[in-house]
């Protein structure tokens, strides 16, 4: 098998010499003509199950090529069978509850702290499902019969808490295990390694890379992704063909992207640790470009103080973004459940990008000093 990073420049391009093509085709089509009207019917059948029906799609919320491309990639990238893209993380998470639900299995099981919004979704009952929230170490007591999902980020935002993906996929048993992977990437974990039945990532994020484009994707088995595709046909939660390009460009450079950020990463977070006014630093054994601390100041004086460092709310970019996840990311979740997460008042999370170390540090420690 060849290597992560080869994987990553060639997946989804595999055809493109017989095509006579070096560039991936963006095809930015709405509706495919076609002759054939018996032939579309049957199409159609076919995309309402779920399927993958060969040639061209009839209509843009059913498929699109490039868009097919990136599905491709990001399955081969994770090891899977198939992946479905979808127009946002959000957009994704929704589909696999709903999917839970269609199976007559609304209970989810969810460990916090997960993304704010994942966190509202998942408490709201919005979508038809009941939620438990249970420590990792608890999840065996948590389980039902009726439990359809159980939904885990690791490293988990923004805390960065890792949990044991191997012993969380034995104990959910016939019971699927989806790890939201966003932070990690294929290029530090791959869940389905470990026993993760269904993989999630917010592409926006290190996918895409470089702050312009939003999509999700899911990877997981044939069966799992024929009911995602129905729920996407139904739904029209579908990503845009120049998003799916985009996303497809981002990979290429995925492998490189994060092994540069996860060092620069490494280093800050060794010198926060030393810092006077930081009270403590989480970083991942694991690794990677993310690095959580609290400061014993004002943390709004901190995030209003960086003039290298981007203070906005995201992450995965090739610029590093600092934010106050109380204020921003995790506001929408109550703030006792925040708390109880280990999100406190004073937590801020930073995204480390492309930039010089001594340049960042130099940032970071005149505006803890303001702070």
């Amino acid at each position: 098998m060849t290597a992560l990073r080869t994987r990553a420049v060639h997946a989804g391009r595999e055809d493109l010499t017989d095509l006579g093509v070096h560039a991936v085709p963006l095809d930015l089509s709405t509706t495919y003509p076609s002759r054939d009207s018996a032939d579309e019917a049957r199409r159609i059948d076919e995309f309402a199950a779920g399927a993958v029906a060969p040639g061209m799609p009839v209509y843009g919320r059913i498929g699109n090529p490039t868009v097919e491309r990136f599905e491709k990639a990001l399955a081969e990238l994770e090891g899977f069978e198939q992946a479905v893209a979808f127009a946002s993380g959000m957009a994704a998470v929704s589909a696999c509850l709903l999917s839970a639900v269609a199976q007559g299995k609304p209970h989810v099981v969810a460990a916090r702290p997960v993304y704010g919004c994942s966190d509202h979704l998942l408490g709201s009952g919005l979508l038809g499902t009941e939620v438990t929230w249970t420590a990792p170490e608890d999840l065996a007591t948590a389980l039902r019969p009726d439990t359809g999902l159980v939904f885990v980020e690791t490293p988990a935002n923004p805390t960065l808490r890792e949990v044991d993906i191997a012993a969380l996929a034995e104990i959910c048993g016939d019971v699927p295990l989806l790890v939201d992977n966003t932070f990690a990437t294929p290029v530090l974990q791959r869940p389905g390694r470990h026993g993760a039945r269904i993989v999630l990532h917010s592409a926006t994020k290190f996918l895409g890379g470089h702050g312009d484009v939003m999509g999700g994707v899911v990877a997981c088995d044939a069966e799992e992704a024929g009911r995602l595709r129905q729920i996407r046909f139904a739904t029209g939660g579908v990503l845009h063909p120049l998003a799916g390009y985009l996303l497809l460009r981002g990979l290429s450079t995925l492998p490189l992207r994060v092994t540069a950020a996860s060092a620069t990463a490494a280093v800050l977070a060794e010198r926060l640790a030393s810092h006077t006014a930081v009270r403590s630093v989480h970083y991942p054994r694991l690794g990677g470009p993310l690095v959580a601390f609290e400061v014993d100041g004002d943390p709004h004086a901190l995030i209003g103080a960086v003039r290298l460092v981007t203070p906005a709310v995201s992450l995965g970019s090739v610029d590093t973004l600092i934010q106050h996840p109380a204020s921003i990311s995790h506001r929408i979740v109550d703030a006792a459940d925040r708390h109880g997460a280990g999100v406190t008042d004073r937590l801020i999370r930073m995204s480390v990008g492309l930039e010089d170390v001594e340049d960042l540090w130099y940032d970071l420690d005149q505006a803890l000093k303001a702070c």
